[in-house]
């Protein structure tokens, strides 16, 4: 029975496991960006998150805890470096899972997992738009809607008391 046990196995032992997550957590600090199924991802996710965590403070320590669980110095080197540059003043929630729809050998749930950071078209979208006024069709273009509206409304009175008065004099 698998009672209170909360994580995927992935259908691996758990040094398959452990060698599988490793290197997808590896290859995810040296590209940014990997394509993998949805279970993967999720696991990925709860694997890589304590690290990128852990690096924030650079000691030999923390240095050697993450390379126990990366196995790969070119990795360390580059979540040390530009990657904790980036990532410095964030809490935490440093992945991204983008889901891309289903493989056609199995039809298993894809995505792409990425760092947050380091998606330069999604940062592109957080800056502000520039505004843009609105211009009515009607009047010149130096006028606003409401003045416009306003104008009108004026000159629907005066045609109306124009009308009176000519209704007037003929009688």
């Amino acid at each position: 029975m698998r009672h209170g046990k909360k994580f995927n196995h992935l259908g691996r032992t758990a040094s398959h496991r452990k060698a599988m997550l490793s290197n997808m957590a590896s290859s995810l600090i040296l590209h940014k960006r990997i394509s993998t199924t949805l279970a993967k991802a999720k696991e990925l996710r709860k694997y890589v998150e304590p690290l990128i965590s852990r690096a924030k403070e650079d000691t030999t320590h923390n240095r050697r805890i993450v390379f126990s669980y990366l196995q790969s110095k070119d990795s360390i080197k580059t979540l040390f470096g530009e990657v904790v540059e980036k990532v410095a003043t964030r809490p935490g929630g440093y992945t991204r899972i983008i889901k891309t729809g289903n493989r056609l050998g199995d039809n298993a749930e894809m995505c792409i997992i990425e760092l947050v950071d380091f998606n330069e078209l999604m940062l592109k979208d957080a800056k502000p738009a520039k505004k843009t006024t609105r211009r009515s069709r009607r009047g010149s273009g130096a006028a606003t809607a409401t003045e416009t509206v306003a104008k009108t409304d004026d000159t629907a009175t005066e045609a109306k008391e124009d009308d009176k008065k000519d209704d007037n004099a003929a009688e």
